[in-house]
């Protein structure tokens, strides 16, 4: 049994979706960052990063979303998430890649500063940018990253729920996707696919 430690809201919620779209037996625990549950000795035994997701498995414990999202692709090959073509595999990593690197650091900036630089007036300066570049972002995957109704476009991918989740940010970041009517579609139709509203259901998102 697959166990799946999240926190609502964050990127884990990428791989609860892919864990119902692969219809993969699992648990979910949730970690309480109001309660800075994530930085406890008990969760750092667990991902002495202190992040979310990490997904037990029967070989231990794997962390960092793209690598999850893989592992549980190549252990549900039914459900498709992966294409066969090489070329198109590395379209859906380069798009799933910069979410992680840009995008998602981007949004970040909003509340973990501290991350990044000691003074709180810098902090403030990050989160005061993070409209602009979060904007620019979705201008990216707007125009380069969506190639129909999904990134690979008609063919769902590990992609897919990546962005999603991370659309889901956008207004909290002041963005205005109604700049971006591809992204707007695609973020309104996984609203409608079973996995999300399971995920919703199960307090993920």
């Amino acid at each position: 049994m697959l166990k799946l430690y999240f926190a609502p809201g964050t990127i884990a919620a990428a791989v609860a979706i892919t864990l119902n779209e692969a219809q993969a037996d699992h648990d979910l625990r949730r970690i309480n960052f109001s309660d800075a549950e994530q930085r406890g000795a008990a969760y750092l035994t667990i991902n002495p990063k202190g992040r979310v997701p990490a997904l037990e498995t029967p070989r231990g414990i794997l962390t960092e979303t793209s690598a999850i999202l893989d592992y549980i692709a190549a252990m549900h090959p039914k459900a498709g998430l992966v294409p066969e073509d090489p070329f198109d595999a590395a379209r859906m990593r380069s798009a799933m890649t910069y979410l992680a690197s840009t995008m998602h650091v981007n949004h970040a900036h909003a509340m973990r500063g501290a991350r990044w630089a000691d003074e709180p007036s810098s902090w403030a300066d990050m989160k005061q940018k993070v409209p602009q570049t979060m904007s620019e972002s979705s201008a990216y995957v707007e125009e380069h990253v969506l190639t129909g109704p999904f990134v690979l476009g008609d063919r769902f991918s590990l992609a897919d729920p990546y962005l999603f989740v991370v659309s889901t940010w956008l207004p909290g970041d002041g963005v205005d996707m109604g700049r971006y009517p591809k992204l707007a579609a695609f973020h309104a139709s996984m609203w409608e696919r079973p996995s999300v509203r399971m995920a919703l259901s199960d307090g993920v998102l």
